[in-house]
């Protein structure tokens, strides 16, 4: 049998797509690294169920059909050792639509979510959306990663927080919690009566390990547990809109259900389809991306070691680099390197102090190349 191979080399011209990532750019000489998007194109399996789609001419109205729950239940049981339940499944548009929800229904008005940061900015806001209050923990630099100030966690834990906001896989910092971090959270979670509500949209881009829901470590944390997934980040289809939470408990979910009617949309049915054929037949792709991903991973890392003033932590998951600009004396480094042709993500939208950016190396060799290049040009010129 032959191994299928796949190309993540060339590079396509996204100038002319109207699209967020390379449209903040226009016409100008910057390579965006910013947003989590790949420029990677989406696996030929995808495109061959939508274009199948598409080809009956009619849409119709479409919730989740037996065959696509199947291809998620089997997945989260392949990828992640975790056996739900197809009840468990509540469909969304979208994960941050996903933890949204959480917070509302995460006690009453002015109770507290507690989440650590820096992280994807839609965290930092979404208790204010529903009127909670956000309680920030900072995660702290321990040697070669990112780690939980236990005590600042117990420290900021209070009588009126009601939720967890987890991000697992972290984004930014790229860490996978490891099971005794997850039974340290759920330790306090069960103490304090707190719903966890965990982000692992990118359980699927585990590049060291392996990725483990936190509701799958005990019954006891399941049953106060919503874990949002998509297949929107690994197979690089975010805009086709479909996601899932998987929420054990009935009672819980019904909650979770309840806070969604009448204001949360249905899933696009084109992304119902690219979720079924990405779990059912994109698990060649995904490996071939991993693959690929940890060579630019390494390029990352080697690259900025050798940068005056820049340092970063290797990530376990995701296509992000958490890069540390401070001994370079660059308070506002998304700035700076954008006048040099790179474009990143600044780092204080991920309630960060000043000083830090994130990269996104999910694009081919020779682009991250010449953005590393441009970023080395830019330092040494100072």
């Amino acid at each position: 049998m032959t191994t299928p191979t796949f190309d993540f080399d060339t590079v396509i011209d996204r100038r002319a797509i109207p699209d967020e990532k390379w449209a903040r750019y226009a016409g100008r000489d910057v390579i965006p690294m910013w947003v989590a998007d790949m420029d990677f194109a989406t696996p030929q399996v995808i495109l061959d169920a939508l274009h199948a789609r598409i080809d009956q001419r009619v849409f119709g109205y479409a919730g989740a059909w037996p065959s696509l729950v199947e291809a998620v239940v089997d997945a989260i049981a392949r990828d992640h050792g975790w056996r739900i339940a197809p009840d468990w499944l509540v469909w969304l548009p979208g994960v941050v639509t996903g933890f949204n929800v959480a917070c509302a229904i995460a006690g009453e008005a002015g109770d507290g979510v507690l989440t650590a940061t820096p992280v994807y900015p839609p965290f930092l806001h979404a208790p204010a959306n529903t009127g909670r209050t956000l309680q920030a923990v900072a995660l702290v630099e321990d040697g070669a990663r990112w780690a939980w100030d236990w005590d600042a966690v117990d420290a900021t834990l209070d009588a009126r927080t009601r939720m967890w906001l987890l991000c697992n896989p972290h984004n930014p910092v790229g860490r996978v919690f490891t099971p005794a971090e997850l039974d340290t959270i759920a330790e306090r979670a069960e103490r304090h009566d707190l719903i966890v509500c965990s982000d692992d949209i990118h359980c699927g881009l585990v590049l060291d390990g392996a990725h483990t829901p936190i509701a799958a470590r005990s019954e006891a944390i399941a049953r106060r547990s919503i874990t949002l997934m998509a297949p929107s980040k690994t197979w690089n289809i975010a805009p086709l809109y479909a996601s899932f939470a998987i929420i054990p408990d009935a009672a819980l979910r019904k909650r979770y259900q309840r806070a969604m009617r009448g204001l949360i949309p249905h899933p696009n049915v084109l992304g119902l389809v690219a979720t079924e054929a990405a779990y059912r037949h994109g698990e060649p792709w995904r490996h071939a991306l991993l693959d690929y991903l940890r060579g630019n991973r390494e390029h990352v890392v080697d690259a900025i070691a050798a940068l005056p003033g820049l340092r970063t932590t290797r990530p376990e998951a995701t296509y992000l680099a958490w890069i540390d600009c401070r001994d370079a004396g660059l308070d506002d480094p998304a700035t700076f390197f954008e006048a040099h042709g790179v474009g990143l993500s600044d780092g204080r939208a991920f309630g960060a102090p000043p000083g830090f950016v994130r990269l996104n190396f999910g694009c081919p060799r020779g682009t991250l190349e010449e953005g590393l290049r441009r970023m080395g040009a830019a330092l040494t010129a100072r």
